[in-house]
């Protein structure tokens, strides 16, 4: 009989990696469940208005930006338009896909917030709280707080990475992907933390101590976010399949705990 060995990258193991994306995956199953598609709705229209209007100026810049270039290059250098447009194209795939999922988070919160907290419903039958929609709408504020401490988490870190992404290509284009696959782990696992009122710093260290579910689920929203269509439904899967990363993974950590 073979024995399969886990090879390991940088302290996580290939296993754990692919557990991790295999989380991301389940949430596919479990946007069409019935009784959460509702819920899936308000995120996905969000999602589909910022990309659809976001999405025609990206290009738009890129064509005007490369023809800009490509008017100070001489007649016998234009070969390089070939060359430009696939790294000009990566660039903005890898960049694009994170900044863009960082705004549209920070818009659908709300929504996001209250659509794992009924995916966590539908798999453990227990409720969270029960608050109605009112106090759903005095939570808001302290959502949209929570999104702003990511975004001053993230920030600093994306710009100086971007930098580096255009002085070392590809070191730069290693430390993105690396970089990308621990955010999307950070935003899409920080719902159901955050619907557990669990500290944004509490949330990142519990990741931090599960890297490869971390990196492996990342790692799996980063490349569903760059396929076009698909990446319209990335935000509500993502969010399911954090979710159940969360009850299967965390939540026997804090149930004996005061939330």
């Amino acid at each position: 009989m073979r024995i399969y060995n886990e090879k390991k990258y940088f302290g996580v193991t290939d296993m754990q990696i692919s557990q991790g994306f295999q989380y991301f995956l389940s949430g596919f199953s479990l946007i069409s469940n019935k009784g959460l598609k509702r819920f899936v709705i308000i995120p996905l229209l969000i999602n589909l208005l910022i990309f659809g209007g976001s999405l025609f100026f990206v290009v738009d810049w890129l064509t005007q930006g490369i023809n800009y270039f490509n008017g100070f290059l001489p007649s016998w250098l234009s070969w390089l338009e070939w060359l430009i447009w696939p790294i000009a194209i990566l660039v903005i795939l890898f960049s694009y896909s994170t900044i863009f999922s960082v705004i549209t988070n920070f818009i659908a919160a709300p929504f996001n917030g209250l659509l794992a907290e009924k995916v966590e419903l539908h798999l453990t039958g227990q409720k969270i709280n029960d608050d109605g929609f009112t106090d759903l709408i005095k939570d808001v504020p302290r959502m949209l707080g929570r999104e702003v401490s990511k975004l001053l988490y993230y920030l600093p870190k994306a710009i100086g990475f971007f930098i580096l992404l255009w002085i070392l290509p590809v070191i730069g284009q290693i430390l993105w992907v690396g970089f990308t696959c621990w955010m999307f782990a950070v935003q899409y696992n920080d719902y159901p933390f955050d619907n557990h009122k669990i500290k944004f710093t509490e949330t990142r260290n519990k990741l931090k101590q599960n890297q490869g579910l971390s990196y492996g689920f990342g790692l799996a929203v980063m490349l569903f976010t760059m396929i076009p269509i698909v990446n319209l439904i990335v935000m509500p899967v993502a969010v399911c399949g954090a979710t159940r990363l969360w009850v299967e993974q965390f939540r026997g950590d804090y149930r004996s705990q005061p939330l």
